[in-house]
């Protein structure tokens, strides 16, 4: 007989490890269906023009073409509200136009070159001054200002907060465009055999997907299958594209298997960004430090179309709203559509761009009231009883995990010990002595908190069954974007079956054999996806206990699980196996609303780095960087530990390199290559060291909270105050390269 065994709290090998080490997992562009036809792409070279024509004339005739695709012989559903399958307005330098499918991408590219577009060139706007601009072509119907207006978040009243100060520190900050650059382009395999539609994709949510491509192509979801094969990276926007739906339409057209993958330029073109910002925050402080108004303001180019704009835009804001013990804040966000590659859903999505300006002005509070930067903080984080204020939500209901009102308690919040245990690790506010001045290098620290939502989302679902020979299946709609997600579940179930996770088979990415399930994104798998797991796991482990307990006459109190085996108190004893044979197949389901009636579920987290920085060449060496974080019990611990140091790895290109740079009288992309786009390499990585806090959440499923995005949320503020703190010069405009910490080391000596 097996011994129970614990899963939950050990860092296991990830599920998916050595198919990936070995090579042999296959992805969305592996596949090798028959008789595939491959697929290339028309994009626009203009900024924004109506097609007037277009001449496919040449191209059909080409040797090898099968089938093309304009705006004027598609569906016209739309794959969003903004966003049709392909639409006779072109709004950026590389919007789809056309799609050639031939017999080989040769012929394909070939026959793309063939095709005669007639285009009425229209003015355009590369950024959101020029798009608000009186004047400025509208991009879209309505203006180029989404919904007209700014979102506005408020609690209590700042006007009356800020005149309550006894001063106000404010200041102006940017950030960039910033593409995740995965390993893997986009990718999209489909095939119609005359009733149904199979589409292998690159994806972070299949169902979604599956109804998202229905609904645009009129078709019953019924005929759609999506297939999620392993994902390249997904950093939250690996999808919110057309390249599925052209890959459809070509094979429904065409008979024949259609795949599209996108070059490396095309991912960066048409792929997704990070939003760019203009943030403005402004904050009102007593003398004593007690902070009585923050009012943030961010201005955001969402690129063409929509995306998802409007949950970025929102999001940019929470960290003002809730971060600081306060009870006047306003978030005002403006959403704006320029003619620029889309921006859409990236790690973290909103977070880093607000929280570096958020924690930088934290940092200007702290200087004015000559107070150290972690005292300033110890004394005005929100802690576990929440904002002051009343609650708004009805009893009841479950808690937005981005709240505004205040009289709600968080379900943990481990922000005061993770600034404690961060400071500790680094020896924050120790005597550096001679350290801080070496020849032309200036040595400095700096630090920043963060806070994000805690994991619930949408509704979860989750099957797991044993059959005769003892195995275990569990069945989930959620994608493994690249995180281990399907890892930890496997953790999770097998703690409750007392099985090894290895032993649990997986029946994952595939819209046919898996219950509904939402999109991998928010960092909710680990909540969500782990609540509906672990209550389908109790309950098939109810099931098998209580069948046990009839085969014998009697109680179920009296049985119990033994690893692979149910005994009783008298020492009864059958094989899983054995059971399974005599009752038939077992089934453990679970429906799950995640969320909290009473408490906001919350996930926080402090950064400390120190750095060194050369005042004759501008350059940042970052020497010691300690990351902190409260996201509840880890399940996996080593895996836990490398989302971690990967999203601050991630974030260094956002905060030192990484722009997408558009040439303003073109348009035009500058730098959709990793030739052009220098992202970090792992040279350029430092040591980090991780602490989690000993936290257990319980709400979370073990006592988890979600970890997956909050890492790539402080960088950024991080090292900029560490840089203010070393040579006196705030940087406010990322990315900070050498040569704006020279031109603001320039500047202090003029104007000292």
């Amino acid at each position: 007989m097996a011994e129970n065994l614990v899963s939950v709290g050990s860092s296991i090998q990830r599920r998916d490890l050595f198919d990936k080490v070995t090579g042999r997992a296959d992805y969305a562009a592996d596949l090798d269906l028959p008789d595939t036809l491959h697929a290339r792409i028309l994009r626009s070279p203009h900024a924004h023009a109506r097609i007037k024509n277009i001449d496919v004339t040449r191209a059909v005739s080409f040797p090898g073409v099968s089938s093309i695709v304009t705006p004027f012989n598609v569906p016209s559903g739309r794959i969003s509200p903004d966003l049709p399958i392909l639409d006779s307005r072109v709004r950026f330098v590389g919007d789809e136009v056309a799609a050639v499918a031939a017999e080989d991408i040769f012929a394909a590219e070939d026959a793309i070159r063939l095709i005669k577009v007639d285009y009425e060139i229209l003015p355009f706007s590369v950024d959101t001054d020029q798009a608000l601009a009186e004047g400025a072509e509208p991009i879209h119907e309505g203006g180029n200002l989404v919904n007209g207006g700014p979102i506005v978040e408020q609690r209590g009243n700042v006007e009356e907060g800020f005149a309550q100060a006894d001063f106000i520190v404010e200041e102006s900050f940017s950030t960039p465009a910033h593409s995740p650059a995965p390993l893997e382009p986009r990718a999209a395999q489909a095939s119609w055999d005359g009733n149904q539609l199979t589409i292998w994709k690159s994806s972070r949510g299949i169902h979604a997907d599956r109804k998202s491509i229905s609904n645009a192509l009129g078709l019953d979801s019924s005929k759609v299958r999506i297939m999620g094969p392993h994902i390249g990276a997904g950093y939250g926007g690996k999808d919110e594209t057309r390249t599925a739906v052209i890959a459809a339409i070509l094979s429904i057209n065409s008979g024949r298997p259609v795949s599209i993958e996108l070059s490396r330029e095309e991912e960066f073109l048409a792929g997704r960004r990070r939003h760019s910002t203009k943030t403005r925050v402004k904050m009102g402080l007593k003398n004593d430090g007690t902070i009585t108004a923050i009012h943030s303001t961010t201005v955001m180019d969402t690129g063409a179309y929509l995306s998802s704009g409007p949950g970025v835009a929102r999001r940019a804001g929470q960290g003002a709203l809730y971060l600081y013990r306060c009870p006047n804040v306003r978030y005002d966000g403006y959403l704006v559509f320029t003619n620029t590659p889309t921006a859409g859903s990236y790690r973290a999505l909103g977070a880093p761009q607000g929280h570096f300006a958020l924690e930088s002005v934290a940092e200007l509070a702290a200087e004015k009231l000559g107070m150290n930067s972690l005292e300033f903080r110890l004394i005005n984080h929100v802690r576990l009883e929440g904002q002051p204020g009343e609650r708004l939500t009805p009893h009841g209901e479950i808690i937005d995990t981005q709240p505004v009102e205040g009289g709600i308690p968080f379900s943990s919040n481990g922000l005061e010990e993770c600034l404690r245990l961060g400071s500790k690790a680094i020896g924050w506010g120790e005597n550096r002595g001679d350290s801080e001045i070496q020849g032309d290098v200036r040595r400095g620290a700096g630090m920043s908190m963060f806070i994000y939502r805690g994991g619930p989302g949408g509704q979860s679902r989750a099957t797991i069954t044993v059959d005769s020979q003892g195995v275990y299946t569990l069945q989930t709609g959620v994608m493994d974007v690249g995180e281990g997600s399907i890892t930890v579940l496997s953790q999770m179930a097998a703690e409750v079956l007392c099985i090894r996770p290895e032993d649990l088979a997986l029946n994952v990415g595939d819209t046919v054999t898996t219950p509904e399930a939402s999109i991998t994104a928010g960092s909710s798998v680990t909540f969500s996806s782990g609540l509906a797991v672990k209550k389908a796991a109790e309950d098939l482990r109810g099931k098998i206990v209580s069948n046990a307990a009839e085969c014998w006459g009697i109680e179920v109190s009296k049985c119990s699980m033994q690893g692979d085996s149910v005994v009783s108190e008298s020492s009864d004893s059958l094989t899983i196996a054995e059971l399974i044979s005599k009752v038939g197949l077992l089934t453990g389901k679970a429906t799950v609303n995640p969320g909290s009636t009473k408490y906001v579920v919350n996930s926080f987290g402090a950064h400390f780095a120190e750095v060194e920085v050369d005042i004759q060449t501008g350059s940042v060496k970052i020497i010691r960087y300690v990351a902190a974080h409260d996201s509840g019990r880890i399940i996996n611990p080593r895996m836990a530990a490398n989302q971690v140091r990967g999203g601050i790895s991630q974030m260094l290109g956002f905060t030192f390199l990484e722009d997408m740079e558009i040439d303003p009288k073109t348009g035009i992309t500058l730098n959709p290559s990793f030739l052009e786009h220098k992202s970090p390499t792992i040279l350029d990585y430092p040591e980090v060291e991780v602490i989690f806090a000993p936290v257990v959440d319980p709400v979370g499923p073990f006592g988890a909270k979600s970890l997956g995005e909050p890492p790539c949320i402080p960088p950024a503020p991080t090292i900029a105050n560490a840089i203010y703190d070393a040579v006196g010069v705030r940087i406010t405009n990322l990315p900070i390269t050498p040569a704006k910490v020279l031109a603001a080391l320039e500047m202090k000596d003029k104007f000292p």
